[in-house]
């Protein structure tokens, strides 16, 4: 039951960092899991790094600041991804 509650978490966090870096029309709901998932990774560590408490969702940490961690690290995620396939960041 962890494991669907994970992809359905980290499809919207995938989602809603896609909606927010408007790459949203080039990616499906599996390249947004992906996204959501790794970018919960980036999000945890980032955190971690700078000290923030709270986790992220690959703790099953489900609380505020682990939700914005990993939306903040989807959306890193998302800006690298954009910077090596058009030269920019969107």
């Amino acid at each position: 039951m962890g494991i669907l509650i994970w992809l359905i978490v980290g499809g919207v966090i995938g989602w809603l960092a896609s909606l927010i870096m408007k790459t949203d029309a080039q990616q499906g709901i599996f390249l947004n899991i992906i996204v959501g998932i790794i970018g919960a990774f980036l999000g945890g560590w980032l955190g971690g790094m700078l000290g923030i408490g709270g986790g992220d969702i690959n703790d099953g940490n489900f609380s505020l600041t682990g939700l914005l961690m990993s939306l903040i690290g989807a959306i890193v995620l998302l800006a690298i991804v954009n910077l090596f396939r058009r030269g920019r960041v969107r």
